[in-house]
């Protein structure tokens, strides 16, 4: 089994890292690079920066931030908001960002994953999927999961797959903001018709509720991403992946926890 990964989320607005309900009274939790870099240090495998007011400010100042993160962290991130074309996701892989999350603009134009994924390569692309109950079904949205598309979340992921994705981010909006754990049930549907990784958001409350959805009995997930109980401090990078590592879900550890892995031995 490969390693899961473990993802902290940054939402970037007015060049701050902000937290709220729905994009709604937002408080800045500090500075990205920053936080980043300290993210990046307690062993996070990989990061996302999400520019939810990327209309309004524009590309140029996104673009920016992105260079002076990269400058600042050795690992993977995954930058979105506002990519509606190939050369939008161009300007951010240019200033660094490893990959590119497009999520609303890939509804409305599916061609765009093709499009992206023809230049840079499928590894580059992460469709992110927005979706929640109705009618007995799962439905995609958009607009953070405010306006309810035509599509089906498990046919659209597969669509997804089929033209060019490397990776499906599924947010389940009945969960997410509750704390109250993932949609374990549809993950584990999602990595089991899916060729390529499934990376969870939505729900995390504590570090039991990410063991459980990357677990093979609970979620399956390849990758757990939250925001809150990273930026509070509420669940610590280093704890939780000792928890995983406990429960036999295997983790990436860091530099610094195997050096003092193996002072302890001495």
């Amino acid at each position: 089994m490969l390693a899961k990964r473990i993802i902290p989320c940054l939402d970037i607005k007015d060049g701050q890292t902000v937290k709220g309900v729905n994009f709604l009274s937002l408080k800045s939790v500090g500075d990205p690079v920053e936080l980043a870099a300290a993210y990046s240090e307690q062993g996070a495998d990989e990061l996302v920066f999400l520019d939810i007011s990327a209309t309004l400010e524009g590309r140029k100042a996104f673009a920016g931030l992105v260079e002076r993160i990269a400058m600042h962290i050795n690992i993977p991130f995954t930058v979105g908001g506002g990519i509606s074309s190939a050369e939008d996701a161009a300007v951010l892989l240019k200033a660094g960002a490893d990959k590119v999350s497009i999520n609303s603009a890939a509804v409305r134009n599916p061609a765009l994953i093709s499009d992206i994924a023809s230049r840079f390569g499928s590894q580059c692309v992460v469709v992110a999927i927005d979706a929640r109950q109705t009618g007995g079904e799962w439905r995609v949205t958009t607009h953070g999961g405010s306006r309810i598309s035509d599509k089906e979340l498990f046919s659209w992921a597969k669509e997804a797959e089929r033209l060019g994705a490397g990776e499906i981010l599924f947010t389940s909006m009945d969960h997410d903001g509750t704390c109250n754990g993932y949609a374990c049930g549809q993950y584990r549907k999602l990595s089991g018709m899916l060729g390529i990784p499934v990376i969870a958001s939505g729900g995390a409350g504590n570090a039991e509720h990410i063991a459980e959805v990357l677990s093979p009995e609970g979620g399956c997930a390849d990758a757990a991403l939250a925001a809150s109980i990273f930026h509070y401090g509420t669940v610590r990078i280093p704890d939780l992946k000792h928890l995983l590592a406990a429960r036999g879900i295997p983790v990436r550890t860091t530099a610094t926890e195997w050096d003092l892995s193996i002072k302890n031995k001495l």
